[in-house]
């Protein structure tokens, strides 16, 4: 059963820092692409970004690109979320997805920053 676990959410200042964590199971995780996405209030889901099986390659949406890095340890079967210079818009629910479907399987971190 893939399961997909996210944690690390929480309220900031805006230009403040979060580090998000996603731990993964039931399934090969060093085998996948794995990717962010969020969740605006009243919005689609949109993707923020992703990395490759190897953690070599990461890419970016362009409203977080500079700002946000993604990061993988595959002995821990974790993904990461480092988040700087965070701004009001992005307060959003975060999931991490996984492979080229972009597959959630868990709840969710909530992001909130404030003005």
């Amino acid at each position: 059963q893939v399961r997909l676990m996210e944690s690390g959410g929480g309220l900031v200042q805006a230009g403040g820092s979060l580090r998000l964590s996603c731990a993964a199971s039931g399934f090969s995780f060093s085998t996948y692409r794995m990717s962010w996405v969020r969740q605006r209030p009243g919005s689609d889901l949109a993707w923020v970004g992703d990395i490759d099986s190897g953690g070599s390659n990461s890419y970016y949406a362009d409203s977080v690109s500079g700002r946000f890095t993604i990061s993988r340890d595959n002995a821990k079967n974790t993904l990461y979320l480092q988040m700087t210079s965070l701004k009001p818009e992005d307060t959003a629910l975060y999931f991490c997805a996984r492979g080229e479907a972009r597959e959630i399987a868990g709840p969710g971190t909530q992001v909130t920053v404030s003005s």
